[in-house]
């Protein structure tokens, strides 16, 4: 899952891939109506207008996607404590809904995350830099994710800072680790645990 706003705008495009094992099962994304002021300094970053996402309903209204697609298993982002963030603001609370890292544990929370930005800190902390774009072009995933973009996104939305090509990008590096013979046993569990922002938890 990706987002594209700010605390002054808030969500002005998601963006959010299932997968199902190694497989994209679905992908939901738009703009929305902006809460408050997008900057220039915003709109030179994401490319979108004030007058263009006015247009669109406000990301308050998927709900329902949100609470069911975290019902339905644990989300995922980079770096994903900017995306709880972006969703505590709108909903404080999910459903209550399975922790996923403990069986027949239910809790009314977010998370636990999935996280590729510190899953990748950890399994390899010998690369030069940890963000998306680098990771994409580290690990060969460059063509993939451009040839995932033109079937996915709308023609003006796939680039970087894009939240729907975003999305997809941090759903690649999420599948390429179980192609790694060294992660051939990890389970989700090892996943959620790996992805604490914090190595004492």
């Amino acid at each position: 899952i990706d987002f594209e706003g700010s605390r002054q705008s808030g969500v002005v495009e998601y963006g959010v891939v299932t997968l199902e094992g190694r497989q994209i099962a679905a992908t939901h994304g738009r703009l929305c109506a902006p809460i408050g002021a997008i900057s220039a300094r915003e709109q030179m970053q994401h490319g979108i207008s004030e007058a263009h996402a006015a247009e669109q309903p406000p990301f308050e209204t998927e709900w329902e996607l949100l609470a069911g697609l975290r019902q339905s298993g644990p989300l995922c982002a980079h770096n994903a404590a900017v995306e709880d963030g972006f969703l505590r603001a709108v909903w404080a609370y999910p459903r209550n809904s399975p922790d996923f890292s403990t069986e027949q544990v239910q809790t009314a929370s977010w998370g636990p995350w999935l996280d590729t930005l510190y899953l990748y800190r950890r399994i390899y902390p010998q690369l030069e830099s940890h963000k998306l774009e680098h990771l994409i072009e580290c690990f060969q995933l460059s063509d993939t994710l451009l040839e995932m973009g033109q079937l996915y996104c709308p023609p003006e939305r796939r680039s970087y800072h894009c939240a729907l090509y975003d999305a997809l990008a941090s759903a690649l590096l999420l599948r390429r680790l179980y192609t790694e013979p060294n992660l051939a046993g990890m389970s989700l569990r090892w996943l959620i645990l790996n992805s604490a922002a914090s190595a004492e938890r």
